[in-house]
C-alpha cells in the first residue's frame, strides 16, 4: 500500500520547461493521494504566477530572482534583499504547511525553499529537466534528498547515489497521445485528428507544420516564419498550414506583421495551452529542443526539426537535441541557418512519407510515459522514509 502522503511543496518555475513538469507531478500526487494538500511556491512576476492558479492549484510567491550576469547591473544590488526576504518567507511557509516534502522543480523559487527545507529536516527532491542543471540545482546537489533526472549522465553534476532516472514527467492530455500509434498521411486525418484540425481552423486536405519557439518564444524562428509566409504566403503556394506559436514577448509584433503582410492557412499565438490538439494536428514539428520539447516530441511521435537555441548555458539545448537526433527521430537545425533553410527542410520532409514514418518510430523509442508516476514513487518512497 501507497504510505500516505499529506502536503506537499512544489517550487520552481519561470519557463515552461519548469512548470509542465511541476504541474504533472502535482497531477500525479493528486491522482493517489485526493486528500493531500499540494501547494506551490514560485517567483513573484514569473509566469508559474498565472499558470499555476490556471491549473487548479495555489500558489504562493517569493521575492526573488536570478543575478543579471552584467556585473554592474544596478538590479543586482538588490539581490541580497530578495535572497534574504525569500529564504524568511520560504521558512514561513514550511512552519505554516509542515509538508511531507519538498519538490524543487528548478527556477528561482526553489533554492530558498528547498535550502530551508533542508535545514529544518524536511525530506527534499529535485527534478531535473536538462542534460545541463540550472545553477539552482547544481547548488542544491549536495543538500537534497533525491533527485529525478529527465536525462541520462547526470552523474557528472550530481551524487550518483541520490540519482533515479526517470524522465521528464508531462500532463495527462499530452501522455494520452504516446496511446496512439502511426501517423496519418497529410489530407486523412481521422477521430481526434479532425477535431484537432477543426479546432484549428484547418482545411483536412493539407498537412500541418507546427513551429514553437519555447513559452518564452524565440526571434530567430519567428524570422524563420516571415521569411516562409514572405516567399509563400498563400496556402495553395505553400501547401502546408502553419500553427505559430511566437512567444508571448513577441506575440504583438508578430501578429502587426501579419496583419501587414496577409496570409492564409496560418494560426498565430502567443502561447499555446492545448498542446494536445497542436501535436494532434501537426505533420512535422519545428521547435527549440528544451528539455520538455523533447520528451513531448518523444511521447507524440512527430517528426521534428530541432533548433537549438545558443543562448542557454553550455549549449544544453544540443545535447538534448542529440538525444533524438542520434534515433533518427529528427533533424538537428542550427539556430544561424533556421531563417534560410525552415523551409527546405519542411518540403524534404513532407515530401518523403518513408522518412517520416521511420522517425516517428525512432522517437516513440525514446519515449518515457510514466515519468510522472516514477516521480512521485520518489516522494512517496522519501514520505515512508525508504532509501
Amino acid at each position: 500500500m501507497n504510505p500516505s502522503v499529506r502536503t506537499v511543496l512544489i517550487s520552481g518555475g519561470g519557463t515552461g520547461g519548469h512548470i509542465h513538469p511541476a504541474l504533472a507531478i502535482a497531477d500525479e500526487i493528486r491522482a493517489r493521494h485526493p486528500e493531500a494538500t499540494i501547494q506551490f511556491v514560485g517567483a513573484l512576476g514569473r509566469m508559474e504566477m498565472e499558470k499555476v492558479p490556471a491549473a487548479g492549484y495555489p500558489i504562493e510567491g517569493l521575492w526573488i530572482s536570478g543575478i543579471d550576469r552584467s556585473i554592474t547591473s544596478l538590479r543586482n544590488l538588490a539581490f541580497p534583499f530578495k535572497l534574504v526576504s525569500s529564504l524568511w518567507k520560504a521558512r514561513r511557509l514550511l512552519r505554516r504547511f509542515k509538508p511531507d516534502v519538498v519538490v524543487g522543480v528548478g527556477g528561482f523559487a526553489s533554492g530558498p525553499l528547498l535550502d530551508q527545507a533542508a535545514r529544518l529536516g524536511i525530506p527534499t527532491l529535485i527534478q531535473e529537466q536538462n542534460s545541463f542543471p540550472g545553477i539552482t540545482n547544481r547548488l542544491l546537489a549536495t543538500r537534497v534528498d533525491r533527485i529525478c533526472a529527465g536525462m541520462p549522465g547526470m552523474a557528472r553534476w550530481f551524487p550518483a547515489d541520490r540519482i533515479v532516472e526517470t524522465g521528464n514527467p508531462l500532463r495527462g492530455p499530452v501522455r494520452e497521445l504516446a496511446a496512439q500509434s502511426g501517423e496519418p498521411a497529410p489530407g486523412a486525418p481521422s477521430g481526434p485528428r479532425t477535431e484537432a484540425l477543426a479546432h484549428w481552423g484547418f482545411s483536412p486536405n493539407h498537412p500541418v507544420l507546427f513551429v514553437m519557439g519555447g513559452s518564452l518564444g524565440a526571434l530567430s524562428m519567428n524570422e524563420a516564419v516571415q521569411a516562409l509566409l514572405a516567399q509563400a504566403p498563400t496556402l495553395a503556394a505553400r501547401g502546408y498550414h502553419i500553427l505559430w506559436q511566437t512567444g508571448g514577448r513577441y506575440e504583438a509584433a508578430m501578429r502587426a506583421w501579419l496583419e501587414a503582410h496577409p496570409a492564409d492557412g496560418v494560426y498565430c499565438a502567443g502561447f499555446i495551452d492545448r498542446m494536445d490538439l497542436a501535436y494532434q494536428a501537426a505533420d512535422i514539428v519545428a521547435s527549440r529542443a528544451g528539455a520538455m520539447s523533447v520528451a513531448e516530441l518523444a511521447l507524440v511521435g512527430k517528426p521534428a526539426i530541432l533548433v537549438p537555441s545558443p543562448h542557454v548555458a553550455e549549449d544544453h539545448q544540443t545535447f538534448n537535441a542529440k538525444s533524438l537526433t542520434e534515433r533518427g527521430g529528427a533533424v538537428l537545425l542550427p539556430d544561424q541557418n533556421v531563417r534560410t533553410e525552415l523551409a527546405t527542410h519542411v518540403q524534404n520532409l513532407l515530401g518523403n512519407e518513408r522518412a517520416r514514418r521511420a522517425m516517428a518510430d525512432a522517437l516513440r523509442s525514446a519515449a518515457r510515459p510514466d515519468a510522472a508516476r516514477a516521480v512521485v514513487d520518489e516522494v512517496e518512497s522519501l514520505v515512508a522514509g525508504t532509501p
